[in-house]
């Protein structure tokens, strides 16, 4: 009995200029960018929406976009080449720059959002907890979108399965292979949509003013929760892993959730004195 899968073979460039172009012969706008941006478009329009209800300036929301769009890509890059590969790129440092190449790391990016927005609140004397409560809320729509990429590029995908909804990544392994992967980039995609749902929902709920710390709270038990369980059949992104009982990504997720447990706490234990 042959299993039927899921062939994956898209391409990851959504259109590639033609070599013979002058200046921008062979540039490319991939699906993983274009969704990467739609993360930071689609956050500033919920943010603006939510600091509205607050009467909170535009001018604020503008700063706080940029301090994320370049926290963000700084962490992210950093945390790829500083958890995962430190020994090549403390020998090329130069290769640090080289985004384009590939290599983001969210644990990374996790590091860099929490400098920025800590940055931020000094800055604009903001409670900590509050720009973190709001932030995390398109955080996780855009965890969505970037998982979403994953998929278009064939990369960041589980172990072998028999499961009817495996996925065969052509581009990854070739034409003739027939074995089939989890499409983990699918079921994190999922968590992380239901995690933004929920939490946009409780913000509502709560008329824009929830306990300070609790949505944050809920978003590191969740995200990272997710994040952990589901390493448990990504396939090793590096060759230092084959050998872990938990891989990098489930370490650095237990620190997150332990901490996403204490806010909850805290948020509740002032919520009941109010």
């Amino acid at each position: 009995m042959q299993l039927s899968y899921i062939t994956w073979n898209i391409r990851p460039e959504i259109f590639i200029l033609p070599e013979s172009w002058p200046l921008v012969g062979g540039f490319s706008v991939r699906w993983y960018g274009l969704l990467f941006a739609l993360g930071f478009v689609f956050g500033y329009l919920i943010l603006q929406k939510m600091f509205k209800k607050e009467k909170v300036p535009v001018k604020v929301l503008d700063d706080l976009a940029t301090y994320m769009i370049i926290f963000t890509i700084v962490g992210a890059r950093l945390g790829h080449c500083l958890f995962y590969e430190p020994g090549y790129y403390l020998a090329h440092p130069i290769e640090i720059l080289k985004i384009w190449e590939g290599g983001l790391a969210s644990h990374g990016a996790a590091i860099g959002i929490l400098a920025g927005l800590y940055y931020f609140s000094k800055r604009y004397n903001k409670p900590y907890l509050w720009v973190l409560d709001r932030i995390v809320i398109v955080v996780t729509l855009a965890g969505f979108l970037i998982r979403m990429g994953n998929l278009m590029n064939s990369e960041i995908f589980g172990d072998t399965t028999t499961l009817p909804w495996g996925f065969i990544f052509v581009r990854h392994y070739g034409a003739d292979h027939l074995l089939a992967n989890h499409p983990t980039q699918i079921y994190e995609a999922l968590g992380y949509l239901v995690l933004f749902i929920f939490l946009y929902k409780y913000y509502w709920k709560h008329n824009g003013s929830p306990a300070q710390g609790a949505i944050f709270g809920y978003f590191l038990i969740f995200l990272w929760s997710i994040r952990f369980l589901i390493e448990f059949i990504k396939l090793p992104q590096v060759d230092f892993e084959d050998n872990m009982i938990l891989n990098m990504g489930q370490l650095l997720s237990i620190p997150f959730v332990l901490a996403g447990i204490l806010l909850l706490w805290r948020s509740s234990k002032i919520q009941n004195k109010t």
